[in-house]
């Protein structure tokens, strides 16, 4: 699905993801990984083990994730999650020369420039953790509890725009199903439709 305002936008269109080829589902166990951040350290998923973890996938270039990050929603929800105990993964899987490529010191000189808060900013080249979790859209969003089961997979919120001024009238499903999950309660929208820029792997 493309949106007409975005077609003069070189190398970005609006995609509504689907579950094609996924490898993971909620209420299962998700895999692990291994990727360098943006400070040079291995980050596995299975070191937070016994910690809710939050996994966002981005591109620093995509507008969706622009409308997120340029109006302060995306930071908030790290420091309200990170606050109460969560881990925040992002992840880059944009591929070496493709759109949203971008090398260590580059993600934190952007984590610098927007006031990024999250845990820790993680670099997937390969594309591999992203295939791995069938990552299809920046923002993707998943949630894992403590246990290493996935309790929500899909998009950041309810409303399909780049438009800041929808972040207030949207469901924001990230902080609902945290907050969901430390009350003990079963989350209510486990999946949803993800949207934004197609991630952009190599292969």
């Amino acid at each position: 699905m493309k949106l007409g305002f975005l077609t003069a936008l070189s190398m970005l269109f609006l995609m509504v993801a689907t579950p094609v080829s996924a490898k993971v589902a909620v209420g299962e166990r998700v895999p692990d990984f291994s990727l360098a951040d943006s400070n040079g350290k291995t980050q596995t998923l299975s070191q937070y083990r016994g910690k809710v973890v939050v996994l966002e996938w981005t591109n620093p270039a995509c507008p969706f994730v622009g409308k997120h990050y340029g109006s302060g929603n995306m930071q908030k929800q790290q420091v309200d999650a990170t606050a109460a105990g969560v881990v925040w993964l992002t992840i880059n899987s944009s591929a070496t020369g493709k759109q949203g490529d971008i090398d260590a010191a580059g993600a934190n000189a952007y984590i610098a420039k927007v006031g990024g808060r999250q845990t820790a900013y993680l670099l997937d080249p390969s594309g591999s953790a992203g295939h791995r979790y069938a990552a299809r859209t920046t923002p993707h969003m998943y949630i894992i509890d403590a246990e290493g089961i996935l309790r929500y997979m899909g998009g950041i919120d309810s409303i399909a725009s780049t438009d800041k001024d929808d972040i207030s009238k949207a469901t924001q499903y990230v902080p609902q199903a945290l907050a969901e999950l430390k009350a003990g309660q079963p989350v209510s929208v486990p999946t949803s439709q993800p949207y934004g820029c197609s991630v952009k792997y190599g292969s």
